[in-house]
């Protein structure tokens, strides 16, 4: 049986540069995935959803407040794209049944999936255009914009590749879509939305946790916004690399972001504990938030533990919540599945 990865794509403001911004658009058709809806489809703006619909209400709603001045200018909007991802389920749920056949496969869960989308440098103004699908936790074929040609990683995609790459009007359109509707769109979407989009926020708490006196100090910041944060530890006024294991940037329920940095201590004498520290810093923020390394501020559970100090929730502190919005597998699909016919965020 296929593995499904989890992937949390509910992520705030790209890290990589303040002035790029983005709009994606997932869509998980799924079978046999126990209490999970056959069709999901969601829109993020900057990595922040701000739409959903899936096969269970059929409706497109609005999932942030922002989202509802949309229809200021176009009051059929939520409507008018309700249906596109009515259709989209149906060919989703054909596109699953066909790569089955193709693969020689009968029951059990499988999952088709397409994101695409565009991003736009408010600065430069440069736009890309993104465009993947993918079956079974596999890539299967996706969209290289610079040569206007499909990239097909697998065997079974190759006849999908020459048949879409020979089809110079759907390239043309392809290229329109993702060089001028898409950005179009994304510009709306982020002035509607930059009151919140913007904003910057410290974490609501930075914290020290250990297991046990031999296991690495845990430093745990969250409550921040956006994700374009780094969190790591110093020794004096120096950066560590070494003896330090950096996790991942994850999201809150409430829209915020957690992470963790571990620092391993079994080299360290004790009398040099107070030289280290750990950092926070938010992009775009002067200040950071400072965490000094000492015994009496560290969190644990352990009964051994020189302080002993218990926290309720802070051990759940750790695990993400709940809240997220669905799964991304990628991909691994037969030539013959269908395309969608219309793009969410395009006038055809």
């Amino acid at each position: 049986m296929m593995k499904l990865f989890v992937v949390l794509f509910l992520v705030g403001i790209p890290s990589a540069a303040p002035e790029l911004h983005s709009l994606k658009l997932f869509y998980t058709g799924s079978s046999q995935v126990p209490n999970f809806p056959e069709f999901v489809a969601v829109t993020l703006v900057d990595d922040v959803q701000f739409t959903h619909y899936d096969s269970n209400t059929r409706r497109k709603v609005p999932t942030q407040d922002w989202a509802n001045k949309i229809t200021e200018d176009d009051p059929n909007y939520w409507e008018r794209y309700t249906q596109v991802l009515m259709g989209a389920q149906q060919s989703f749920k054909s596109n699953i049944e066909i790569a089955k056949r193709r693969f020689n496969q009968t029951g059990g869960v499988h999952v088709f999936q397409r994101m695409y989308g565009c991003e736009w440098d408010d600065e430069t103004d440069e736009v890309n255009g993104l465009e993947q699908f993918g079956f079974d936790g596999e890539d299967f074929i996706s969209l290289d914009l610079k040569t206007e040609t499909f990239i097909a990683p697998v065997p079974q995609a190759v006849p999908t590749k020459h048949k879409w790459d020979n089809n110079k009007a759907f390239i043309a359109q392809e290229k329109h879509y993702y060089t001028k509707e898409c950005p179009e769109w994304l510009k709306k979407y982020v002035n509607f939305g930059k009151s919140s989009l913007m904003r910057k926020e410290l974490p609501s708490r930075v914290s020290l946790l250990q297991k046990t006196p031999s296991s690495p100090v845990t430093c745990h910041a969250t409550g921040f916004y956006p994700d374009r944060a780094d969190l790591f530890w110093k020794k004096d006024e120096e950066e560590l690399h070494e003896d330090v294991d950096r996790g991942e940037i994850l999201p809150n329920h409430d829209g915020t972001f957690q992470m963790s940095v571990d620092l391993d201590l079994s080299s360290v004498k004790a009398e040099d504990w107070g030289r280290y520290s750990c950092v926070f810093h938010l992009a775009g923020v002067k200040e950071d938030v400072l965490k000094p390394l000492d015994k009496r501020h560290i969190l644990t559970n352990h009964p051994d533990f020189p302080i002993g100090a218990v926290v309720g929730g802070v051990v759940a502190v750790l695990v993400v919540v709940a809240g997220i919005i669905g799964f991304i597998i990628w991909r691994k699909n037969s030539h013959g599945f269908k395309r969608t016919s219309t793009s969410e965020t395009s006038s055809s």
